[in-house]
């Protein structure tokens, strides 16, 4: 609001409507500076609005559907107005929405199986709820206690994404917890929502339900307290998982429920670790052994998805065709399988050896080689191997994987190839085009003698290979040279890298001025009139001042 000062201001139309003897909510919802009254707390507009008539009113524009012909006001103004009351947080608004059983009982009636569930009006009650959550948290929980059929209501609306996210801070596993949330809902961890969530991979053939399920689940695992996130039970997933009848969705999704349960902290920001740690939700949930095992005892039958060769789908591409495209579900293993290596576990190292799920994901780097996801997942799974403290492991990606070979025959044929069994194909009425993970190959070669320097049995590999030598002297310590930034003069000395310099001085230290022709055209412009006389003075100043920048720069380059 702007300040009103007598004989300064005009009346707000909003005191205007409030001044007749007879006027209606509808009248101020169509004013447009009723939000802005509301944030200024209009104490004449608050206690209009704080009635329960009011309020009642308000809660039905957010929630009830309107037929197709209402006008538009109806339909989107005021619903909208009406959601944006409540978000502006005005205390006794909302006390008299939450101390109100017959309202809350209107407000959570949005989520009954018969009600109808717009996008749009979902929305808005999510964020109305959302609201309540964080300003009169208790009430709210408390009434969701006396009504545990909300939840179940809740979870069966989980496909509609605003519906989710209320999902998400009703069980706690959101970032914005206050220090008071977690005694309101120790309640909850003696339901059942966590399975009803996770039987929706079952129950539901929607990619829109398996993805809301798999993200709640996952936040559970990075945000929920340790006594709830416990509960889930990811073995369970890959029982209908790897049903030949389920959609692929259902695979993509619960694999990031278990990357989620091995490695919580991929999707965890840094800010909120450092806000986790201050409260006594204690350490992030990781997977018990026992849940890895249960995870590998389904390896087998995932590994079978990677087999591409029985597949008969064709995706042309601007390079060729993919015989078959290696899909989300087939990317989602390799990732599992990089998450897989890196906690630590020798039981699924050696399970990832015997069953070769390596040996493959190194296989399909270099089938598919203008995947970078796929890319990014496997030098995280060589890698990790190579870095790992069991000779096994480091002998295995080696030896049995032989990924230095595979490097060399990439490089020495660094065109697509033309082989009819290879799943990308190039066109056939154009050249073979290069191959797109060299970058990556260069990568895992550089890793390879970083970490040679400090193992003999990568050394001792390397050195063997006479083929590698020739190759690690003539090709990849030139491209090194190449690519390495620091070498690039781009039109400055060389050594400009090794500076601490400021950025706000690159564009002064680097400019050739002419301070003679800076004046010569100040004079110029004084002669031709360009300046005005009110500006000589200004101009004049910053002339000077900009004369003596130069001075001083001038100085500070010659001292470099």
């Amino acid at each position: 609001m702007f300040w009103r000062m007598t004989g300064l201001s005009a009346a707000s139309p909003v005191d205007t409507i409030l001044d007749k003897e007879n006027f209606t909510l509808e009248e101020l919802l169509d004013e447009d500076e009723i939000i802005q009254e509301c944030k200024a707390l209009n104490s004449r507009l608050i206690n209009f609005l704080r009635d329960k008539a009011q309020v009642e009113q308000l809660l039905r524009y957010v929630m009830e559907e309107v037929p197709e012909d209402s006008e538009k006001k109806r339909s989107f103004k005021f619903p909208f107005i009406a959601c944006e009351i409540f978000t502006c947080e005005i205390d006794v608004i909302l006390r008299t929405l939450v101390e109100d059983e017959e309202l809350m009982d209107l407000l959570f009636s949005f989520v009954k199986p018969d009600h109808p569930h717009s996008t749009l009006l979902s929305g808005y009650f999510s964020k109305v709820v959302i609201c309540l959550m964080l300003r009169k948290t208790a009430p709210l929980m408390n009434y969701v206690q006396g009504h545990p059929e909300i939840v179940v209501q809740l979870v069966d609306l989980i496909g509609i994404t605003s519906i989710m996210e209320v999902l998400i801070r009703l069980i706690g596993a959101d970032e914005n917890i206050y220090s008071n949330y977690g005694d309101t809902m120790q309640w909850l961890e003696n339901t059942d929502v966590l399975e009803m969530i996770a039987d929706k991979f079952s129950s539901s053939d929607s990619p829109e339900v398996h993805a809301n399920a798999a993200e709640i689940l996952c936040a559970v695992t990075r945000c929920a307290p340790p006594s709830l996130a416990t509960k889930i039970c990811s073995p369970r997933l890959f029982h209908h998982a790897l049903e030949e009848s389920r959609p692929k969705s259902v695979l993509v999704h619960s694999l990031s429920v278990c990357i989620s349960l091995l490695d919580p902290k991929r999707l965890a920001s840094a800010s909120y670790q450092a806000f986790r740690s201050n409260l006594s939700h204690g350490a992030l949930v990781t997977a018990s052994p026992e849940t890895v095992d249960g995870m590998l005892e389904s390896l087998g039958n995932l590994l079978k998805l990677l087999d591409t060769s029985s597949a008969e789908n064709i995706l042309p591409t601007p390079y060729g065709y993919l015989r078959p495209p290696l899909g989300k579900h087939r990317l989602k293993i390799v990732e599992f399988i990089s998450v897989l290596l890196t906690i630590g576990s020798e039981t699924a190292e050696k399970e990832l050896i015997r069953q070769s799920a390596i040996k493959r994901s190194i296989d399909l780097f270099f089938e598919y080689p203008y995947n970078n996801f796929l890319h990014h997942h496997v030098e995280n799974i060589i890698v990790s191997c190579l870095e790992g403290k069991r000779t096994e492991l480091i002998e295995h990606v080696l030896n049995d994987c032989d990924t230095v070979g595979k490097i060399l025959v990439a490089e020495r044929l660094s065109s697509l190839s033309t082989e009819s069994n290879a799943p990308t194909v190039p066109s056939e009425e154009k050249a073979p085009p290069r191959i797109g993970n060299v970058g990556h190959m260069t990568r895992i070669a550089n890793k390879l003698i970083q970490l040679g320097n400090s193992n003999s049995i990568i050394q001792a590999h390397l050195q063997e290979n006479t083929e590698w030598v020739e190759w690690q002297t003539n090709v990849l310590v030139k491209r090194n040279e190449v690519e390495n930034v620091y070498h690039w003069a781009c039109g400055r000395p060389t050594s400009l890298h090794d500076r601490g310099r400021d950025s706000d001085d690159d564009d002064y230290r680097d400019r050739d001025y002419d301070v003679a022709a800076l004046a010569n055209n100040l004079s110029q412009a004084f002669r031709y009139g360009i300046y005005s006389n009110d500006d000589i003075e200004e101009v004049h100043k910053d002339h000077l001042n900009e004369m003596m920048r130069m001075c001083i720069l001038t100085t500070n380059q010659l001292r470099w």
